[in-house]
């Protein structure tokens, strides 16, 4: 579906570049966001291969699960039907952890690692389990207490003062997290009122 509004936007784009007349701005713009997107991708790529390290030694040494098992308490409450010592709360954990830092695309490993855990113990192959879909909304839900990746941005472009979303973004961190949370559970519960 996103693939057919993306391909819209672009055909409904071009043919009004040929229609007014503005072609050469059609050409300067494909031109200038493939720089763009070059010089994001430079700035991002290091951080992301940087914190792949960093979180591929954390787990060789044995520090994830240590975080993991600091964050029990929470994945009791959070993923109630994982066993304490579930490999895949290690993941989580890294997941998380590293989507607090703001380095998103550092996290998706860890993120795909989890959910194949997670898939390995479904039982129903087509469905996700409660497990599945409860990570899915956290990470969607956009957990980020330091947005690493947009400082790096916003300082790539000369921002006058790159640190001021930080405040949003924690704010709006907690807001998302908790109402993505609390929905989660909502719908489960009714879905398993609809059951019986």
């Amino acid at each position: 579906m996103m693939n057919k509004i993306w391909a819209s936007f672009i055909i409904v784009g071009i043919v009004y570049g040929i229609i007014s007349g503005r072609c050469d701005l059609i050409n300067e713009e494909i031109v200038a966001s493939g720089k763009s997107t070059l010089d994001v991708f430079i700035v991002s790529f290091p951080l992301m291969v940087l914190w792949s390290g960093i979180m591929q030694i954390a787990k060789d040494a044995g520090l994830l699960d240590l975080l993991a098992k600091k964050m029990r308490p929470l994945f009791k409450i959070i993923f109630p039907e994982l066993d304490e010592n579930d490999e895949a709360l290690s993941y989580i954990a890294s997941n998380l952890t590293i989507n607090m830092l703001g380095i998103h695309n550092a996290s998706t490993p860890f993120g795909l690692k989890a959910m194949q855990c997670l898939q390995e113990k479904n039982k129903n192959k087509d469905t996700a389990t409660r497990s599945m879909i409860t990570f899915l909304v956290l990470n969607t839900s956009g957990v980020t207490l330091i947005a690493t990746d947009i400082l790096a941005i916003r300082m790539m472009y000369n921002s006058a003062n790159p640190t001021e979303l930080l405040f949003p973004t924690l704010l709006a961190t907690i807001t998302n997290t908790c109402l993505a949370l609390l929905m989660d559970r909502f719908l489960y519960k009714r879905s398993k009122k609809h059951e019986n």
